[in-house]
């Protein structure tokens, strides 16, 4: 494949990673989004691993769950909601993949969340450093890149905990 090819080729594979992150919670599958890439679903599953490291299937399903993750830690949203607003079509399986990912339940990730929120300043008192002073509370940008689902099955139970 000559270097204009492979360019044309990933731009492509761009596109429909793109369609993944801007339409997650819509139903999408390797069919639909190989036709974003302009390419047969075998090819387009074979090229997106090869390009991005994890097949299409679970680059959509950590987006879910990225978005899931920060609708649970922001909103009150029941999560059944969640599960539905972020394109999970039960209960059942958001709850099942979510905790093979996360290692809690997303109830419990919920309240480990609102827990460090009111133990870090962020939602309450801060606990006193050494010296007596308030710990500084970590960034949000800092808390959302700790905490953020890395891939499947690489977080054991409670790793991603912040406090």
């Amino acid at each position: 494949m000559t270097t204009t090819a492979r360019e044309g080729l990933n731009l492509r594979l761009l596109r429909a990673r793109d369609a993944m992150d801007r339409d997650y919670a819509r139903p999408l599958d390797v069919p639909t989004l190989a036709r974003v890439a302009y390419v047969s679903p075998s090819h387009f599953a074979r090229e997106f691993r090869a390009v991005f490291g994890e097949p299409p299937h679970r680059y959509l399903q950590r987006r879910r769950l990225e978005r899931a993750c920060a609708a649970l830690r922001d909103t009150d949203a029941p999560v059944t909601q969640v599960a539905l607003d972020v394109g999970f079509d039960s209960l059942g399986t958001f709850s099942r993949t979510f905790r093979d990912v996360v290692g809690r339940s997303p109830s419990q990730y919920r309240r480990d969340q609102r827990l460090a929120a009111s133990s870090d300043g962020r939602g309450g008192d801060a606990p006193p450093g050494g010296d007596g002073r308030a710990a500084p509370a970590a960034p949000a940008c800092i808390v959302a890149a700790w905490t953020r689902v890395s891939s499947f099955g690489e977080a054991p139970p409670g790793a991603a905990s912040v406090a």
